[in-house]
């Protein structure tokens, strides 16, 4: 299976919670930036602009369990930065795991090997480590070594019995056969699965080597294609959204983002202000505005933060959607 039972389950009960209870708008995943600190300097990252003032703040370990009790969603994706710097991040981790949250930690793998021996696998539990590209190109856009670190932490993380996935960013340059390569490789290596994102430009992170939505549609063509012979655990109806294939509209409150200045409005991507409380954000941000795409901001993306819970708050209003994410979700 694509997606473990445990998160369909804890997915399909709270989706039917909130149909009950009739809710308009409910998150799906937490963004928790733990930092924005990194020890990396990637090319493209936006955070390192946008947060350089306070880049080397840190939300409290009570600070991150307090955005998990006011966010309901099952899902928490810890990031960063790199949120292993932080050195509280096993407490972390283990106290969302305890309320049985589903948690992905985003890492870049170098300080993984050691992280892990403060760590437990659990079913609750997933690392998902960056990878680029194979060793040229991701050691270009990371820093050199970085790759190889990387690779020995999926490893070492894989042998002391964590699940592990990869998520890999596709830019102006890349190309289809490194991609078939790289995916053949981490099978090998015996990943849970592979997400791939489209290199978009936003908001402080313009750089030419990212995509507009013209090069996306050309790119995810294949990617497509590829996610039947691979486990690529981006759904088939985003990709078909990725090709130009589907419409779909934003869903900007299903990934909201809580860090070190607060709860991010608009979105994980753009920034108007932060909020104090998870509550004040859904309350006073004009999700209309963007949900329509009507922010200039907007106007090229197509990233999974958006779209994603879109294809999972719509994806059984047709039998043929019902058909294919059920064949993918059991391949």
């Amino acid at each position: 299976m694509r997606v473990s039972l445990s998160l369909s389950s804890s997915l399909t009960k709270y989706l039917l919670k909130n149909k009950i209870l009739s809710r308009a708008r409910f998150p799906l995943v937490l963004m928790l930036e733990v930092t924005h600190q990194c020890n990396l300097a990637c090319e493209g990252c936006g955070r390192i602009h946008e947060y350089k003032e306070t880049m080397r703040e840190m939300l409290r370990t009570e600070e991150c369990i307090q955005a998990v009790d006011e966010c309901p969603a099952p899902v928490v994706t810890v990031t960063g930065g790199e949120p292993l710097i932080h050195p509280e991040i096993d407490k972390i981790i283990n106290a969302i795991v305890n309320k049985k949250r589903h948690v992905y930690l985003c890492t870049n793998g170098i300080l993984l090997p050691d992280a892990i021996k403060k760590l437990k696998p659990s079913k609750y539990f997933n690392i998902n480590v960056h990878i680029d590209g194979l060793a040229s190109t991701h050691n270009a856009i990371a820093g050199k070594g970085v790759f190889e670190r990387a690779i020995h932490a999926i490893q070492a993380a894989k042998r002391a019995g964590f699940k592990v996935c990869t998520n890999t960013t596709i830019y102006k340059n890349t190309s289809e056969k490194e991609i078939d390569e790289l995916f053949s490789f981490l099978e090998g290596l015996g990943v849970d699965g592979m997400l791939v994102s489209p290199g978009f430009s936003f908001e402080h992170n313009e750089n030419e080597v990212f995509l507009c939505r013209n090069e996306i549609q050309e790119r995810f063509g294949f990617i497509y294609g590829i996610s039947k012979k691979y486990k690529i655990l981006n759904s088939p109806l985003y990709l078909k959204f990725l090709k130009g294939e589907r419409s779909l509209k934003c869903t900007p409150w299903g990934n909201p983002t809580r860090n070190y200045l607060g709860w991010k409005s608009p979105c994980y991507l753009i920034t108007d202000t932060h909020y104090k409380t998870f509550d004040e954000c859904m309350e006073n941000t004009d999700w209309e505005k963007y949900q329509e795409g009507k922010d200039p901001r907007c106007e090229n993306c197509m990233m999974h933060c958006g779209f994603e819970p879109t294809v999972v708050l719509e994806g059984g209003k047709r039998i043929s959607d019902i058909i294919e994410m059920t064949k993918w979700s059991f391949s």
